[in-house]
């Protein structure tokens, strides 16, 4: 087999050397550029976090950028990478739409773009190598049991939604609606967006209570930081959170986790954010002309009162 320099590089830069390989090294590090959404989370924070860390550790030439919640921002910096002749792309969509003209500009460069966290809608898949992430549809239904198991199917939910036209925020809507179907006894009687934040979840809970009051039995929060912020404004208005008001959310980040063991959230369903390791092994993969899955996806927990607190000990993040 021939080496290429960009081909025996990238091994190398990745932690990937191969034993008996006796071509001489090109000293500059594997480059690749990271399209983030921003730090609108916790588990977002523990994301970026996980790429960083693991890209110094495999002296990797990591090209960052922070969305700040903002698809311009993104695309902007996708075209930057291009014009830097990166390696290879990771990006992790803010929404799932408006992608294929930039990823046409990355296609034409010949630089691979792998899609993590949330997933894009294309009609061209030659666009991206692989998705790699969490079934967020799977995440809504586990929600959505575990619901209907403890409240013996009854209750009237309100729903804290994640960011308007994202991934997550659509698959775990549709999900969880479809789970609960099934039982009419639950309602969902109100539906906003928390925007993923924490104070977002915190205003949008105020009006909810606000304008239900009493008639609220469940909270569905799309993530944890939303949760959170309900919380604090469930104990505000002088409810208890995790009794007079039940919370369900998904991402088990450790704080999360912890107001599950403190009783203050019933049951969170785990979105796992350390990236790191598996996106730059693909990355590899996918440089050395290897066939990888389409998609790949994280297994993720369940925590409620019966593991939360011996789970904590071990939380990474």
């Amino acid at each position: 087999m021939k080496i290429t320099p960009w081909f025996h590089r990238s091994l190398f830069s990745l932690g990937l050397g191969v034993a008996g390989l006796t071509a001489v090294a090109d000293p500059k590090p594997l480059k690749i550029g990271f399209a983030q959404t921003g730090a609108e989370s916790a588990w977002r924070t523990a994301n970026t976090e996980s790429m960083k860390s693991e890209a110094a550790k495999r002296g990797i030439d990591l090209k960052f950028s922070d969305g700040q919640g903002k698809q311009e921002n993104q695309i902007r910096a996708i075209r930057s990478f291009v014009t830097q002749r990166v390696d290879a792309i990771v990006l992790a969509p803010i929404v799932e739409t408006g992608w294929d003209p930039v990823l046409r500009e990355a296609k034409r460069a010949g630089i691979p773009v792998i899609i993590t966290d949330r997933t894009i809608a294309t009609a061209d898949e030659s666009l991206y190598a692989c998705f790699i992430g969490s079934d967020f549809a799977t995440e809504g239904r586990m929600v959505a049991e575990w619901l209907a198991k403890n409240t013996n199917g009854q209750g009237r939910i309100v729903e804290l939604q994640g960011t308007p036209g994202s991934a997550p925020a659509n698959d775990r809507r549709r999900a969880f609606a479809e789970g609960i179907a099934k039982y009419p006894g639950l309602q969902i009687i109100d539906s906003q967006s928390g925007d993923f934040r924490r104070a977002g979840g915190k205003e949008v809970m105020e009006a909810f209570l606000k304008k239900h009051g009493k008639d609220i039995d469940i909270v569905y929060a799309h993530n944890d930081d939303m949760a959170l912020g309900a919380v604090q404004a469930i104990e505000e208005a002088g409810f208890k959170p995790g009794k007079e008001i039940k919370i369900v959310s998904i991402d088990a980040i450790r704080e999360g986790v912890q107001a599950v063991a403190d009783g203050k959230i019933n049951c969170v369903v785990e979105c796992n954010p350390l990236f790191g390791p598996k996106v730059y092994d693909t990355v590899a993969r996918v440089l050395a002309g290897e066939k990888v899955e389409r998609k790949a996806y994280n297994k993720d927990e369940l925590f409620d009162a019966t593991n939360a607190a011996a789970a904590l000990p071990t939380r990474q993040y």
